[in-house]
């Protein structure tokens, strides 16, 4: 026939069809790799080595006579072929692989979710947003970490979506706007009260050279920011204190401790009791953009969806 179809029911022969008596383990291999985003994260998921992945997806290859992949220094983006390949083959395979009782691993369709991101936004929102689901039967595991190696893990496989400081760069992960974070300058009162005829004076430069500074790293990320956005100056004081989770911030600068740079969310409950104070309010606070970030092929896993469409729902409170 012209469109390549076969009279006696034959596999469809072109476009993005699988070739004739194509290998099923070949098939398998590719979806694993299609959804996961890397030869890596494929490779624990089938219970191969990477090397037998890439030999696999190879052979694959010279059976269709075109690339299914492009190979980038941090995993592996599908073709057009590959998207083709892939909408042709994934129902059939995802029913085999149930009846076999493979189903985790080719179509996620396991009752955990891996949700990843800073421990301060999962504490204080992320769970607390996911809480229905969870009575719902969702399960979840997560993890806690800074962007950068979250970013990593996501890659080879380790986590469904992650909560990310930053814009993820490369082409092989999905990430939309989540939510805009903005930051306040805050003293517990006593050192408000302290600095207040130098804030009116002077201004908050001056006014918290003598306060101890409490930050969430050695190198300032967070209070250099502000400074550089809200007042066009370079921060030359030296941290106090050093806190890799800012809730511990937010305590210490409660306590009387110093003051910080902190997210506003984090501490609007202080602000509101009256147990932080604001020692300025620009014009326009700075702002830092959260990206939710979906490992290629998350979405096989319908709980997946819900975890992402709840966090997208409940983030424009936050």
């Amino acid at each position: 026939m012209a469109d390549g179809t076969h009279q006696d029911g034959d596999i469809v022969i072109g476009g993005g069809a699988p070739p004739q008596h194509a290998d099923l383990n070949l098939l398998r291999t590719f979806l694993a790799v299609y959804r996961s985003g890397s030869f890596t994260a494929a490779a624990p998921l089938l219970g191969l080595s990477q090397p037998t992945v890439t030999a696999q997806i190879r052979a694959l290859e010279q059976q269709t006579g075109r690339a299914l992949f492009t190979r980038l220094p941090r995993g592996a983006e599908p073709t057009h072929l590959a998207h083709d390949l892939a909408g042709h083959i994934a129902g059939p395979l995802d029913a085999l692989a149930s009846l076999g009782g493979r189903n985790t691993v080719l179509t996620g369709r396991t009752t955990l979710v891996h949700l990843a991101g800073p421990a301060e936004l999962l504490c204080a929102r992320a769970l607390p947003a996911l809480a229905p689901l969870v009575a719902e039967g969702v399960r979840l595991r997560i993890t806690m970490g800074l962007t950068d190696p979250l970013l990593e893990a996501l890659r080879a496989g380790h986590h469904d979506l992650v909560i990310a400081t930053r814009r993820p760069g490369g082409r092989t992960l999905t990430s939309l706007p989540l939510a805009d974070e903005d930051y306040v300058l805050v003293a517990s009162p006593g050192w408000a009260r302290r600095a207040g005829e130098r804030l009116a004076a002077d201004g908050p430069c001056a006014a918290v050279r003598d306060i101890p500074l409490i930050t969430y790293a050695e190198d300032l990320p967070i209070a250099r920011r502000y400074w550089r956005n809200v007042f066009g100056k370079r921060l030359t004081a030296q941290a106090a204190v050093t806190v890799p989770d800012l809730r511990g911030a937010v305590s210490a600068v409660a306590a009387g401790a110093g003051y910080s740079v902190l997210p506003r969310y984090l501490c609007q409950d202080e602000l509101a009791s009256g147990g932080l104070v604001l020692l300025h309010e620009p014009e326009e606070p700075p702002l830092n953009t959260l990206f939710l970030v979906q490992r290629p092929g998350a979405d096989a896993n319908p709980d997946v969806a819900r975890v992402r469409e709840r966090l997208q729902r409940t983030a424009r409170t936050w």
